[in-house]
């Protein structure tokens, strides 16, 4: 049966809100997004029955769309039921019990991440916890030392603030948006104290606009391009807006160690950048970060925008801002060798018949 042929119909109704909707309403943008129909009355072909009783991640909904006449349970209660032909009323006897308790783990690839999917009966004393849980569950697996431990807080506060504001990701974005071009401008005049923090409040929003966005279920795919063209362009900007502003700290470079650091710097960006593309490429849509435990624990510190902003911070601290962009330009140059000898290393593997895949898999 194809799951483009079912319909998804809500069981029950509940008044309690979740990232400020109704479980009902939450159903109908999963559905949507998993290209499945909706409708609130029996349409008699096959169907997906959801309760409203109930909160749940898209990948439990993915998960019985592929399991037909079988009902999913959680704690004994009937949650999600795939019925060959929708006849009307509640959940009908006679499906095979699927129970939640017993397929808690699932791989998510977005993410890059083995995750428990949030299933919970939805109820008004639990709904900060189940929004935790939820915001938590859209955090990816592995990433970079601030988005993972920093300010995972502070994005919590200001997704939950977003969402009763009823602000759409893209809306968050474009704040970021504009507080990276300001970042820019300040560290270009060698304001970076000023820079830095108008930097730190776009690499926050950079992460509520991402939880934003899955925690209300409206991903888009304009969105996703916004999102993520920002983040694949600007970096190279800032590293050369911060070269520019050692000059107002009488700490220029040379005209020559200023071409070098730039070319490593962005060389090196531009370079990194095509080996995780190649090496999606080459194993099947496999990122790199997420090939063997060492490729996702040097994710954490590798010579990304924020480990970068990290070295910075420290130096401009220290009152060497420029001693800073020099120790990045090393670090990105390590950074590259690093992934291209993964990358070596890889196809060597592959070459003697080994299969590249994620040790999140496993």
């Amino acid at each position: 049966m194809s799951s483009s042929a079912l319909n998804v119909r809500p069981i029950g109704t509940n008044p309690t809100l979740i990232w400020g909707m109704t479980s009902t309403e939450r159903l109908r943008r999963i559905a949507a997004a998993q290209s499945l129909g909706f409708s609130a009355e029996a349409n008699g072909g096959p169907v997906l029955l959801a309760a409203a009783s109930h909160v749940f991640e898209p990948a439990w909904l993915k998960f019985m769309a592929a399991r037909p006449g079988q009902l999913l349970t959680l704690a004994g209660e009937p949650v999600i039921a795939h019925v060959a032909q929708d006849t009307g009323g509640g959940f009908p006897a006679g499906l095979a019990e699927v129970r939640a308790e017993d397929h808690r783990v699932f791989y998510n690839e977005a993410l890059r991440k083995r995750e428990e999917p949030v299933l919970e009966r939805l109820e008004p004393g639990r709904v900060r916890a189940i929004e935790r849980q939820t915001y938590f569950g859209a955090y990816k697996g592995v990433t970079d030392i601030l988005t993972k431990y920093l300010w995972p807080e502070w994005a919590l506060v200001l997704t939950r603030i977003a969402a009763r504001l009823h602000l759409t990701p893209n809306m968050v974005t474009t704040i970021g948006a504009a507080l990276c071009v300001l970042a820019t401008w300040l560290f270009w005049e060698g304001h970076y104290w000023s820079g830095m923090a108008a930097g730190l409040g776009f690499m926050v929003l950079d992460t509520v606009d991402g939880k934003l966005a899955r925690c209300t279920i409206t991903s888009s795919y304009w969105g996703n391009i916004f999102d993520h063209g920002m983040d694949l362009v600007h970096p190279p900007f800032w590293w050369w807006a911060w070269g520019v502003g050692l000059g107002a700290w009488g700490l220029a470079l040379s005209s020559e160690s200023f071409t070098w650091v730039m070319i490593a710097i962005v060389g090196g960006y531009v370079v990194q950048r095509l080996i995780e593309g190649l090496f999606i490429r080459n194993f099947g849509g496999i990122h790199i970060h997420v090939w063997e435990k060492i490729d996702s624990d040097f994710r954490l510190i590798t010579a990304r925008r924020n480990p970068n902003m990290v070295i910075l911070f420290v130096a401009t601290l220290l009152q060497r801002p420029d001693i800073g962009l020099i120790a990045v330009a090393w670090w990105t140059v390590l950074s590259c060798l690093f992934h291209a000898v993964r990358l070596v290393q890889a196809m060597l593997r592959q070459a003697r018949g080994e299969t590249i895949g994620s040790w999140l898999t496993l």
